[in-house]
């Protein structure tokens, strides 16, 4: 997108947030739904969906779709303890959690007064996002699965003999709940919606990721890290195709293969739901899908100040330097590791 064209999309984004026109959904009468100024479904709005339940069902809640009340109270409760940094012991670590004891070179995180997780479950009480396959599990293929395991281990151990060895978290080149897709995760888990005639722009506090999507447009052809976005309305649904991904995304088993669709509906003033389905069958033995409610947050964003040649990046590797990790290539057939999401 060339600079001019920017800068007009930014005015018009303006614009149209300095002068809203809704027309806001009147009890029993379907026909008043929340409208633009120029008549599309309105998703617009600054939301979160940070929330305790888990992208993946737990093995521990196997078979159970959802919680009752008293399960679900139970559930947070021992959850708001497991994942609550400020009891952690810096000594022992946080096996739980997947924080090495610091006779194994694990060193804690900050504490609990940066997180954001959320402290419950979503309102359906559900035991995971993932709402296909009916198992609640992302169905990796088991090739891909010992690939996962692996990365995941050089990436705790420090291992980096190249800056390309580090993830694109590390890199601060995508953020690990701003997609696309979108998903829960420990802090930032805040986005922006604008629309204006013509596009949608969702605006990501984590990374501060904006990704500006054309309506009723043809694709790209250019390899971007967070791919080529069209959307369309279906209904009251905006439904978002993605692809063109220059490599993985940040969601384990995808590549640049990845064929991404997101679908926004508003499902009154205060909640959007959003769900998407990934297909890729590189490391995927079928397509997924997951559903997260978007709810309103008043405020403002903040920044996220990570970018490429972040400071960290050299740390990482002045670390990697001294501690002259050597890289795990295998894993032994008795080897069991809880490594943090």
């Amino acid at each position: 997108m060339s600079h001019r064209i920017l800068v007009a999309l930014l005015a018009v984004l303006t614009t149209t947030l300095a002068t809203p026109v809704l027309v806001v959904a009147q009890s029993g009468d379907p026909s008043s739904r929340m409208r633009t100024a120029d008549g599309q479904p309105d998703i617009s709005g600054i939301f979160t969906f940070r929330t305790l339940t888990p992208l993946e069902r737990p093995n521990a809640l196997e078979g159970q779709d959802t919680l009752s009340a008293e399960e679900a109270a139970q559930f947070e409760a021992s959850e708001r303890v497991r994942l609550n940094r400020d009891l952690f012991d810096p000594t022992q670590g946080a096996p739980s959690a997947g924080y090495q004891s610091r006779s194994e070179g694990g060193v804690l995180s900050y504490n609990e007064f940066w997180y954001e997780r959320g402290i419950e479950l979503t309102e359906d009480k559900r035991t995971s996002l993932v709402i296909d396959p009916p198992d609640g599990r992302i169905p990796y293929t088991s090739e891909y699965r010992e690939a996962r395991q692996i990365s995941r281990l050089n990436a705790r151990n420090g291992f980096a003999d190249h800056y390309t060895d580090r993830t694109l978290g590390d890199r601060c080149l995508m953020g690990s709940n701003s997609g696309p897709p979108m998903r829960p995760g420990s802090y930032n888990n805040n986005v922006h919606i604008f629309q204006a005639p013509g596009y949608v722009a969702l605006l990501n506090e984590h990374i501060h990721n904006a990704r500006i999507i054309p309506i009723d447009q043809e694709h790209g052809h250019i390899e971007q890290w967070t791919g080529s976005s069209r959307g369309h309305w279906e209904g009251e649904t905006l439904v978002v195709e993605t692809k063109s991904f220059a490599r993985e995304t940040n969601f384990a088993g995808s590549s640049k293969d990845t064929h991404l669709v997101e679908r926004f509906t508003r499902l009154d003033p205060d909640t959007v739901m959003y769900e998407f389905t990934i297909n890729d069958p590189n490391n995927y033995t079928r397509p997924w899908t997951v559903a997260i409610p978007f709810r309103r947050t008043d405020g403002v964003l903040f920044e996220y100040a990570c970018h490429e040649g972040n400071y960290g990046l050299t740390g990482i590797m002045a670390g990697a330097r001294h501690k002259n990790t050597q890289k795990v290539t295998s894993l032994n057939e008795d080897e069991v590791v809880v490594l943090p999401e």
